[in-house]
C-alpha cells in the first residue's frame, strides 16, 4: 500500500500530471487550438481515476490516505 500511495500515485502520477499540464501550456502558447490543449490536460484522468479506485479498495488503507488519495485527485484534475 505504501508503494501505491507515495510512488505510484504522489510522485509518478504527480510528475505525468504535470508533465500533461506543461504540454498543454505549451500548444496553448504555440498559438495551437486550445481543443488539444484541453484534451492532452484531461487525458491523464483515466489514469487518475485508476490510481484513485486502487487506493480506495485496497483492503487493509487508512482514512487519511483515502482522504489524501481523493484530495490528490481533486488537486491534478485542475492542475
Amino acid at each position: 500500500m505504501r508503494r501505491l500511495f507515495w510512488f505510484d500515485m504522489l510522485a509518478v502520477g504527480t510528475v505525468i500530471n504535470l508533465f500533461a499540464s506543461f504540454a498543454a501550456l505549451m500548444l496553448v502558447s504555440l498559438g495551437r487550438g486550445p481543443t488539444g490543449a484541453v484534451a492532452l490536460h484531461f487525458s491523464t484522468l483515466p489514469y487518475n481515476a485508476f490510481l484513485l479506485a486502487a487506493v480506495w479498495r485496497f483492503p487493509a488503507v487508512s482514512p487519511a490516505m483515502r482522504l489524501g488519495a481523493s484530495a490528490w485527485f481533486v488537486v491534478m484534475a485542475v492542475v
